[in-house]
């Protein structure tokens, strides 16, 4: 199987990847037909142990494609909605699901992205402002008056959730 090399954020030392395997990363993909193989491809953006982590899905993926997800998502548990190897990768700590998001989008892999981004949805499914706010570490910065205004200008998406 043919390689590419490619060095990640903070990484002094190239790593080798199948190019099979990578190019389901739209960017690596377009940066391969640019340069070729040759040169080695720089992912500034992307931490080493959350490249292993992408690495580790797309490398399933090609045994194993992730069926669509269904939306709105019906259940507040991402494992009941993906099958188990999916549903064990995204259940990693909140910070880690994060990392692998933003690299999912910066290497534009909609499949990696679309799996991260339901087990997020599931985590905010059922739950009020306020148990979002803790799960996420959000602080309010509203005003009592502009939380319901708000509120009330977003009623209908209550009928979604």
């Amino acid at each position: 199987m043919a390689k590419v090399a490619m060095v990640s954020a903070g990484g002094s030392e190239p790593f080798e990847v199948d190019i099979e395997i990578i190019t389901m990363s739209v960017l690596v993909k377009s940066m391969i037909d640019d340069s070729g193989t040759e040169e080695v491809i720089p992912l500034p953006d992307v931490e080493k142990s959350v490249f292993e982590k992408v690495l580790e899905f797309c490398l399933h993926y090609k045994e194993e494609p992730l069926q669509e997800i269904e939306k709105p998502l019906k259940t507040n548990n991402i494992k009941d909605v993906v099958s188990q190897w999916y549903g064990e990768f995204v259940s990693v700590e909140i910070e880690q699901l994060y990392e692998i998001i933003l690299a999912a989008n910066y290497l534009d892999i909609k499949p990696l992205l679309e799996v991260s981004c339901a087990a997020v949805a599931a985590m905010m499914k059922g739950k009020s402002i306020e148990e979002v706010r803790e799960l996420f570490n959000i602080e309010n910065d509203f005003t009592k008056e502009e939380e319901e205004q708000i509120l009330e200008e977003n009623k209908w998406a209550e009928e979604v959730i």
